[in-house]
């Protein structure tokens, strides 16, 4: 396991959310070129679910003594799962909102 953080790093991953969130990713596009909402919806989920994982991991390890996980790389990774918990409960806050408009418009 990396004992440091890198800035360069860190970067790479900002990059890499950032263009997954603008709807780049090539898993998500069908054969038409478009992207299917549901795809792109369950992989966040999916990947929300995977930082949560990797920080349950990553604080087991410290908390059994494991000397190759420092307690920074700990911190970084609760907050990064905190973070992505909050943005997903969010867009599912807004998806009901806009659900809930939908169904009491008058036709």
């Amino acid at each position: 396991m990396n004992n440091t953080i890198s800035p360069d790093t860190l970067l790479a991953q900002m990059r890499a959310m950032a263009a997954q969130a603008q709807g780049k990713t090539e898993e998500t596009i069908s054969a038409t070129g478009q992207s299917e909402f549901s795809d792109i919806l369950k992989q966040s989920v999916d990947k929300v679910n995977e930082t949560q994982a990797d920080s349950k991991r990553l604080q087991e390890a410290f908390q059994s003594g494991d000397p190759n996980v420092q307690v920074s790389e700990v911190m970084v990774a609760m907050q990064k799962s905190n973070v992505s918990f909050q943005a997903m409960l969010q867009v599912r806050n807004k998806l009901v909102s806009a659900y809930q408009e939908i169904m009491n418009m008058q036709i």
